[in-house]
């Protein structure tokens, strides 16, 4: 009876034998289990919010350098914030008015040549034996543009979904740009304001982290620029020697889209002057492909290495697995945050965690350089 008594006594236990414990800990269980869902509910309902949040918040830390650096020689944050929002505007403005007469033009003149295409194409099946008739095969193209014409009633419906989409994508990008315009002009006082509710040795470690990032998105930021410049420049020179039509818009996309996406993104940046140029020749199309290869050798390892080594430095593996689980989460724009995210927690990680000597073994050993 005595030893019931104290197990009793020991576990807490009521007068029905339940411990007193019990009761509590399910409430705190049940509490956090609907806290924990109607949070999940939350947060998926405000996917995209977070997301345009996110993006502001790379973008703010990106621009910060540049506004600090004007800050500190007299400017205010707020001016410093508009011009530098300027001259990126202007650029991107100017990247986009410069692609639109490329792309009009070469439908236009896709289209216009299509008769001649399918003249090419017929005698190419006539080499391989096919025996397709020129002039029938021409014909034949020529009668798809009634049915084209018939599907305009059918179009209608996409080109108004892709008008909702572009008044969407206007939208999203306008909020971006508000946030990010207040997070980097008014980035102090919101410090401040979120330092102020933590202890002072975790207002330094706070610091710690958001200079790290700071330092780490900024120099991504203005490597990928100050490389896509010289990238576009070279290209210029080598398109407009080899005789490529629009040359300078040609050379500002491979520039762009080289350096903004990892990796691959020369290849594929790439391939539209090569496409542009094999209408004109098969020569410079061949042309415009050694000068993709060689200058990517010249950038990866010549050019790359010295802007980014103080800045940002990613194994290629590293760059392009980051890149393919930020597009898989937050689809382009988390291809583009992907980077700089990977490159501020691998600093993170340099930072906070210690390292040691490796031991001695033939599968850690490198290559001799």
């Amino acid at each position: 009876m005595s030893d019931d008594s104290d197990s009793r006594s020991l576990f807490g236990a009521g007068n029905d034998g339940m411990p007193a414990w019990l009761p509590r800990l399910l409430l705190q269980i049940v509490v956090i289990g609907v806290g924990l869902m109607i949070a999940f509910t939350i947060i998926r309902a405000l996917r995209g919010f977070l997301i345009l949040l996110l993006i502001s918040f790379f973008l703010s830390t990106a621009f910060e350098p540049g506004v600090a650096f004007l800050s500190r020689r007299g400017w205010r944050r707020g001016a410093a914030t508009g011009i530098l929002f300027g001259v990126a505007g202007v650029l991107t403005l100017g990247f986009v008015g410069l692609m639109i007469p490329l792309l009009v033009t070469q439908t236009t003149e896709f289209v216009a040549d299509l008769p001649s295409y399918g003249e090419r194409l017929a005698e190419f099946g006539n080499r391989l034996g096919l025996r397709i008739s020129t002039d029938d095969f021409v014909d034949n193209l020529a009668q798809t543009d009634p049915t084209f014409n018939g599907l305009i009633g059918g179009v209608a419906g996409p080109v108004l979904d892709v008008g909702g989409r572009l008044v969407n994508t206007v939208f999203q990008v306008l909020t971006i740009g508000l946030f990010t315009f207040y997070l980097t002009a008014d980035s102090p006082r919101l410090r401040r304001s979120v330092l102020s509710v933590l202890p002072e040795h975790r207002q330094r470690e706070v610091l710690r982290m958001l200079d790290i990032a700071i330092d780490k998105t900024g120099g991504y930021f203005y490597s990928r620029v100050l490389l896509a410049a010289v990238a576009s420049l070279v290209g210029w020179v080598v398109l407009t020697l080899i005789d490529v039509p629009f040359a300078l818009p040609l050379a500002l996309w491979v520039g762009v889209f080289s350096q903004f996406v990892p990796v691959v993104g020369t290849y594929i940046g790439g391939l539209f002057p090569v496409l542009i140029a094999l209408a004109e020749s098969p020569t410079q199309a061949l042309l415009v492909v050694v000068y993709v290869v060689v200058y990517q050798q010249i950038e990866n390892y010549l050019l790359a290495p010295r802007i980014t080594a103080r800045t940002m430095a990613l194994h290629p593996a590293v760059a392009f697995g980051s890149a393919i689980v930020g597009a898989t989460l937050l689809g382009v724009a988390g291809a583009l945050i992907a980077l700089p995210a990977a490159a501020t927690i691998q600093a993170f990680v340099a930072t906070y965690f210690d390292r040691h000597v490796v031991v001695d073994s033939h599968l850690v050993r490198e290559e001799p350089e």
